[in-house]
């Protein structure tokens, strides 16, 4: 992975060789959670998106204090490595690593393909649930230089900042709302974040959900007028895949003015006053 800016990847090969390494800690994050119980690379913990790793009442992060007691609960503390995982391309194992970078954990690599190839491959896998003893994870200070809220976005939007969309090519030109099976994550008007660039998340992955090379990659977002020195915004729907692209702009490539927005079109979508723009 030399040429990538960050060791921030491993393979396969390299995780089949370490799942007894008590270091390492495993961690499974899907779209549908239900498909951990099925099947799991052995020793790797479970967490549900939704239900773990979002505030029950209002649509917010965990708090600090909320976030460390979950992982510690998990048996995951400070000193060890977590190496996540996930299905649908890795979007909420990539969703987990930034919010984790967020709280500050730096010892945090994703697998380099998601759970479809790890079993394709023929990998060992496991349905049994693993118990560690309590850990003593903490959650520092958040940095808020990797997180865009709506009204940092407002007042970016006619500034030098560049704008990433990353969903279908379809929901950018405001040509549909929300794809079917999505509906609960539709907003109120259709279309993009006025002068967004559209590169759409899958446009930076292989076939089988492994990151393409870091030269490939440079083109894609330069030739997208993205990679030019400016602060960066990505953006989707929820905020997952905007954080798939924002690990492959900040930490596979090295941009460091990187920011997701995970409020992303749901929230900027319904509110009122707000520019909105069509078209491809």
């Amino acid at each position: 992975m030399t040429d990538y800016a960050k060791d921030v990847l491993v393979e396969p090969e390299w995780l089949e060789q370490h799942l007894s390494d008590d270091s390492i800690r495993i961690v499974e994050v899907d779209e549908n959670p239900q498909l951990y119980a099925e099947a799991h690379v052995p020793g790797a913990i479970g967490l549900d998106w939704k239900k773990d790793l979002q505030d029950p009442v209002r649509r917010d992060f965990l708090g600090p204090g909320e976030f460390g007691d979950l992982f510690s609960s998990r048996g995951i503390s400070d000193e060890h490595t977590i190496v996540l995982y996930g299905d649908r391309n890795n979007w909420f194992a990539a969703y987990t690593y930034w919010y984790l970078k967020y709280y500050g954990h730096d010892d945090v690599l994703l697998l380099n393909g998601p759970r479809e190839k790890w079993i394709f491959e023929g990998r060992p896998t496991s349905q049994e649930v693993p118990s560690f003893a309590r850990g003593d994870f903490t959650a520092h200070q958040s940095n808020d230089a990797i997180r865009a809220r709506r009204e940092e976005v407002l007042d970016a939007i006619n500034s030098s900042t560049k704008f990433v969309d990353v969903r279908s090519p379809a929901e950018f030109a405001g040509e549909i709302n929300t794809p079917s099976g999505y509906e609960q994550e539709g907003a109120q008007r259709a279309g993009h974040i006025p002068g967004a660039a559209s590169v759409p998340w899958s446009q930076a992955v292989r076939e089988d959900g492994t990151f393409k090379p870091a030269e490939e990659l440079r083109e894609l977002y330069a030739g997208k007028g993205v990679l030019n020195g400016e602060d960066i915004i990505a953006y989707c729907r929820i905020g997952e895949r905007s954080a798939h692209t924002w690990f492959v702009l900040h930490e596979l490539l090295g941009h460091d003015h990187v920011k997701n927005y995970d409020g992303s079109w749901t929230e900027w979508g319904s509110l009122v006053g707000v520019p909105v723009e069509k078209g491809a």
